[in-house]
């Protein structure tokens, strides 16, 4: 998710746990900072763009090291503060104020390892778009309404009302894909790999990709219109490209980390490859420039995503309602 709903997370999370066992905007400031601290993976350079992609939410959102990670954390808020005597009761607080942060980032559809060192798997159910106001504002309303009227209950009534915001994305998934998973195996067959995640900012239209050997499907379904025929658009995935550069180890790094939800392409005398799941055709929001086939890129650079203003954005989300 965002780094607004990750602060904001983290901030009611330690308030909601310490209640009045400490100063209010001390709890606010402590889990703002416990949410904010997974994503500082960022600034970590790997050396080209698709290990830059691929290893951000890797260790620093790692269940098990997060929680051998929280004492310590734990121990260092109490001295700051001065309430060493407060230490065991930080160390829940920090604790759920880091593991709630890839929990979170797990409901989107870009990939958290979150099972590290066992297992390197990108886990993603994909429910929520990475920006929702609709999840974040409760919890901006709860942590203000704490702070302000200093009655931490109001910080679990935010936590409350975006919880159940987040059971509702996944209702709302599971609703999208049973309407569409008929039409998609009458249209394109019943071996297509099937993928349904929200559109921009909501949980009522949800864009369908479903992917062949050869091509990938585009289509969108509105909660408010289900009975609608589902209309997709086909596009080449390139898939003699695929078998040219098969064990290529950045065409199957993207090929892994989307889940096999991918699409190759020459554009002049350069191989592309996009990662489906994050974008819209033809603009995706992951896609990477290996170079010629004669002059190997050791190091892929990603190409500029183009994203339509917020004004397109409304009117498109409207029309797709």
């Amino acid at each position: 998710m965002d780094s607004v709903s990750q602060l904001v997370l983290g901030a009611s999370v330690t308030m909601a746990v310490m209640g009045r066992r400490a100063l209010l905007w001390q709890s606010a400031l402590v889990g703002a900072f416990c949410g904010t601290l997974p994503d500082l993976d960022v600034f970590l350079d790997h050396g080209d763009a698709i290990r830059n992609m691929t290893l951000h939410r890797t260790e620093s959102h790692a269940l098990i090291w997060l929680t051998l990670l929280s004492p310590l954390l734990a121990w260092l808020t109490a001295g700051v503060l001065k309430q060493t005597f407060q230490w065991a009761r930080w160390w829940p607080a920090v604790w759920l104020a880091l593991i709630t942060h890839p929990l979170l980032d797990l409901m989107t559809v870009y990939g958290t390892q979150l099972g590290l060192p066992f297992t390197d798997y990108p886990w993603a159910i994909g429910s929520i778009f990475i920006v929702d106001p609709l999840y974040t504002l409760p919890l901006i309303i709860g942590l203000i309404a704490a702070l302000w009227r200093r009655q931490p209950r109001w910080s679990r009534v935010g936590l409350a009302i975006s919880s159940l915001y987040l059971l509702w994305s996944m209702a709302a998934q599971g609703i999208a894909t049973h309407q569409v998973a008929p039409q998609i195996a009458r249209q394109v067959g019943g071996n297509a790999r099937l993928l349904v995640t929200p559109t921009a900012f909501n949980t009522l239209v949800w864009r369908v990709v479903a992917v062949t050997p050869e091509r990938y499907y585009e289509g969108y379904w509105s909660l408010f219109s289900p009975q609608r025929p589902l209309q997709l658009s086909a596009h080449d995935r390139g898939a003699g490209l695929y078998q040219q550069w098969k064990g290529d180890w950045a065409v199957e790094r993207v090929a892994w980390f989307s889940h096999g939800f991918f699409a190759l392409r020459e554009h002049d005398g350069n191989l592309l490859i996009s990662d489906l799941r994050m974008g819209e055709a033809p603009h995706f929001t992951f896609t990477f420039n290996l170079g010629a086939p004669q002059a190997r890129d050791l190091h892929p650079a990603r190409l500029p995503s183009e994203r339509p203003s917020l004004t397109e954005m409304w009117r498109t989300l409207r029309q797709r309602l």
